[in-house]
């Protein structure tokens, strides 16, 4: 069983003992390969090496940045997803219970089921998890441009911009309907979460076929801060901060720079951002429940 692990060595800001990784996987796995992501977008690189040879799967060691890159070069194949954490927020791990060290995760992989999962595309590029417009998206790209990695910097980043953002007016046309907004965010869910168990979509299926598109209202910012503890929880939010539907595809329209995210990695567009939904395109290890 031809079966590559592909490491991104800084995901997460904490050193791995390679050598020692590589003794548990050939336990676990004899003759699979490991091989070290050297830039951005090495993994993608790696993982259409694999599915080109028809390797059964590609497990990704690293946090969602890392597996993002790996699933694009899966998505339409045979070839499996498998996935190891070890980012700071983990939003897709989470999602499909692999919250596991590398040594308890190996064994897992082993018994693993595959599961066909819904994938999302904005503009064209994939995303497992999320996809956003909104606050969120220009937390990720002054985190990009931060220079220190982990949950602390995320956060002060985050307590800063709620105070001086200024939400874009948007036009978004979704299966047939379209709505004028000017929301603090506007979430396109597959997932239930960005990682670190804030949910902002409880109800998302990577399998229903569907995206969860989540409004969050620019609401009065104490409004804000009593809602944040539910969004590590699965019940309703307060204040009716939040809007969901349900959606295929949607195109937000915005008179210039549009900026936005796909699982946390920033990105951006001009006038147009097309979001959509690709059912069961790709083949993901999960553990047997």
């Amino acid at each position: 069983m031809k079966i590559r692990f592909i490491l991104n060595p800084i995901s997460g800001g904490r050193p791995v003992d390679t050598a020692h990784l590589a003794r548990c996987i050939q336990t676990s796995f004899p003759g699979a390969e490991m091989c070290l992501t050297q830039s951005p977008g090495h993994a993608t690189i790696l993982a259409q090496e694999a599915a080109a040879q028809q390797f059964k799967a590609v497990v990704a060691i690293g946090g969602d940045g890392t597996i993002n890159e790996t699933a694009r070069a899966l998505v339409g194949t045979s070839t499996i997803l498998g996935v190891i954490p070890k980012g700071s927020g983990n939003g897709f791990a989470r999602e499909i219970g692999m919250m596991h060290p590398p040594e308890e995760a190996l064994p897992i992989l082993q018994r693993a089921r595959v599961l066909p999962c819904d994938v999302g595309t904005a503009n064209g590029e994939l995303f497992l998890n999320l996809a956003g417009v909104g606050i969120e998206a220009a937390i990720a790209w002054q985190f990009k441009d931060y220079g220190k990695r982990g949950k602390l910097p995320y956060f002060l980043i985050g307590a800063k911009t709620v105070f001086s953002y200024r939400p874009p007016e948007l036009d978004v046309t979704f299966d047939g309907q379209q709505k004028n907004c000017q929301p603090l965010t506007l979430v396109f869910a597959n997932g239930k979460q960005y990682g670190s168990n804030f949910k902002i979509a409880p109800q998302a299926n990577l399998q229903d076929g569907l995206l969860d598109m989540v409004t969050v209202q620019n609401a009065p910012k104490w409004k804000l801060a009593l809602a944040v503890p539910y969004f590590f929880t699965d019940r309703q939010k307060p204040f009716h901060i939040t809007d969901t539907t349900q959606i295929k595809q949607a195109v937000i329209s915005h008179n210039g720079e549009i900026l936005y995210h796909i699982d946390g990695e920033p990105r951006k567009t001009q006038n147009r951002l097309e979001i959509s939904l690709h059912p069961k395109a790709l083949r993901v290890w999960v553990p047997f429940l």
